[in-house]
């Protein structure tokens, strides 16, 4: 992870109110148990205090100790656990995310360490709700980790329909949602704006994304949480959990940015 400079960690310190070894509002016990239920993580560890036993040592240690891409998903939990019970401050926000982009800079799931950040930077909370929870439940729960990758795509469509003024498909499955937004995103067949000599290739691979979306939402209905599980159901293969998680976040992820290129003055907002 890149070394944060002393301004970049006062700057946490402030915004997890820090100061007299404190960290929000949590005790001991509640920080303790806050780490082992949203991260499996034993934050009461010999390797956390090093530097001293405060709360604020210990997110200190394990800042300096984990994986960025790690650190950057306690620190964002941590920043929607704050906001919870305290007016969002956009100062504060901007700060943190300032500083969350470097320490995620170079990490392994750089897809969707990406796609995290944007969606934040764009308040759409539901993005980040669905990654963070297909993100968590890849190993342990592969069939969760299915319905909330397919719930992230969703999201990102739905709120690019209801922005533009648009009704919601009478299908709104994640088919659905997706074939609604290619129009006004310029990403129909004969839409799409691109130097000629590579329009047909660009069509391939747009016609490529659409059937991956398809594939997530039918894996979704056949092998995903949503629909129950039967007595003696076959667990679905992890790696595949992983592969629709992956692939769901890049096809959100193009989208934002297809946005954004095509509406650049207007903020993509959660519906």
């Amino acid at each position: 992870m890149p070394k944060l400079k002393g301004s970049e960690i006062r700057t946490i310190d402030k915004i997890f109110e820090m100061s007299d070894g404190y960290l929000l509002d949590f005790s001991d016990r509640t920080m303790a148990e806050y780490f082992e239920d949203e991260f499996s993580i034993d934050i009461t560890q010999e390797k956390y205090q090093i530097n001293g036993g405060s709360k604020a040592k210990r997110l200190r240690s394990f800042i300096e100790l984990e994986d960025g891409y790690l650190v950057g998903q306690v620190l964002r939990k941590l920043w929607q656990y704050k906001c919870d019970y305290k007016p969002e401050d956009p100062q504060e926000k901007a700060k943190l995310f300032e500083i969350l982009a470097k320490i995620e800079t170079g990490v392994s799931a750089s897809v969707l360490a990406t796609l995290s950040t944007k969606a934040e930077v764009l308040n759409m909370d539901t993005v980040s709700r669905d990654l963070d929870r297909a993100l968590e439940s890849a190993f342990r729960d592969p069939e969760s980790a299915v319905t909330s990758a397919c719930s992230t795509l969703e999201s990102v469509c739905r709120s690019i329909i209801i922005e533009l003024g648009f009704e919601l498909p009478k299908k709104k499955d994640i088919k659905g949602l997706f074939d609604s937004v290619k129009r006004p995103l310029g990403l129909s067949p004969g839409e799409i704006n691109v130097n000629p000599e590579i329009a047909d290739d660009v069509r391939k691979v747009l016609s490529g994304l659409a059937t991956i979306v398809e594939g997530i939402g039918a894996l979704r209905t056949h092998g995903g949480d949503a629909h129950g599980r039967e007595r003696g159901y076959t667990r679905l293969d992890a790696r595949i959990a992983k592969l629709a998680i992956h692939s769901a976040s890049t096809a959100a992820l193009f989208l934002i940015e297809t946005w954004q290129l095509k509406y650049p003055s207007k903020e993509l907002v959660k519906h």
